[in-house]
């Protein structure tokens, strides 16, 4: 059954913001040989060029021989998820979301490579270039997170600034999408709606903003605050899951609504903002607004 235009859009624009927002994923080749395990798994680097994803496959890769008996393939892509969030939704038995990819993986021809490799360096550039032109109010988040999540392309340096590992570039080309939510779910996305998405405005971002909100001891204090005040919500504890440009989703440590067991669960809430936010600077404008608000709710009435 199909759904609404504007369901598939929705669903093609989440699709289209995992894929952004990572740059690592799941790569799996079919092997020539005859045996009991048939597909070889590993984990590699890429970029979304043009609407596709470009892989980089180490030389040293079994997918490379096995790309040359089978082009077909598939790709997964699951949504960032710096720790701790990682540990604590397995606990609560959430997986982030994830794209599903299969189709063809063909070499990138040797006279193409310069020009993929350009693209990765532009991109790289216009990242550096746009987080030193960044308000206070962003860098102090960005600050906080670990360097490893700085962004997609800064983890993309190595592959173009060389070095002992030397790589093989593929273009794959999709043959079908899906998107498989927490719960396992899975929805099929129309490959031109996909192709004609946009990623959510936060999506290269989203990472390294969640990382660093919760890396930061106010900022976690201030999420406590927001179950407190928002949702009138006494939380033990609270971390942020992920941002886009209409709201967040926080995961709260909360009095268990269940008779037995432990007296404190982790649920995830959803706060949504007035109006979408264009960018990641009114993102964090949004959210320092917001924790000035419940700061001061809470000095004015404990008289601090």
């Amino acid at each position: 059954m199909k759904g609404s235009k504007a369901n598939l859009s929705s669903l093609a624009e989440k699709c289209k913001t995992i894929i952004v927002s990572n740059w690592q994923g799941y790569l799996n080749t079919i092997k020539p040989e005859d045996k009991a395990s048939i597909i070889h798994t590993s984990k590699v680097k890429y970029v979304l060029r043009r609407g596709k994803p470009y892989l980089w496959v180490p030389e040293s890769e079994p997918h490379n021989v096995n790309i040359m008996f089978d082009e077909r393939g598939s790709f997964s892509i699951a949504h960032p998820c710096p720790r701790p969030l990682a540990p604590l939704l397995k606990l609560i038995g959430k997986l982030p979301n994830r794209v599903a990819i299969t189709g063809e993986i063909i070499p990138v021809k040797e006279k193409r490579i310069e020009a993929v490799n350009k693209y990765v360096e532009d991109a790289i550039q216009t990242e550096m270039r746009a987080i030193s032109n960044f308000p206070n109010s962003v860098c102090s988040i960005f600050n906080s997170s670990n360097q490893m999540y700085a962004s997609r392309c800064e983890s993309l340096k190595a592959l173009v600034d060389g070095g002992n590992e030397k790589y093989v570039i593929y273009k794959f080309v999709p043959s079908s999408c899906m998107l498989i939510d927490p719960n396992g779910d899975k929805k099929e996305i129309d490959l031109k709606v996909l192709e004609l998405s946009k990623a959510d405005p936060l999506g290269v971002w989203s990472t390294k903003l969640v990382d660093g909100i919760n890396k930061n001891e106010s900022r976690r204090r201030a999420l406590i605050l927001f179950c407190l005040y928002y949702l009138d919500i006494n939380a033990r504890d609270a971390y942020m899951v992920s941002v886009d440009k209409k709201g967040f989703d926080l995961l709260g440590k909360v009095p268990s609504e269940e008779a037995a067991g432990d007296e404190y669960q982790w649920r995830e809430f959803r706060f949504e903002f007035e109006e979408e936010v264009k960018d990641v600077e009114a993102f964090c404008h949004q959210l320092v607004g917001m924790e000035q608000e419940v700061v001061n709710k809470f000095t004015n009435h404990t008289g601090l």
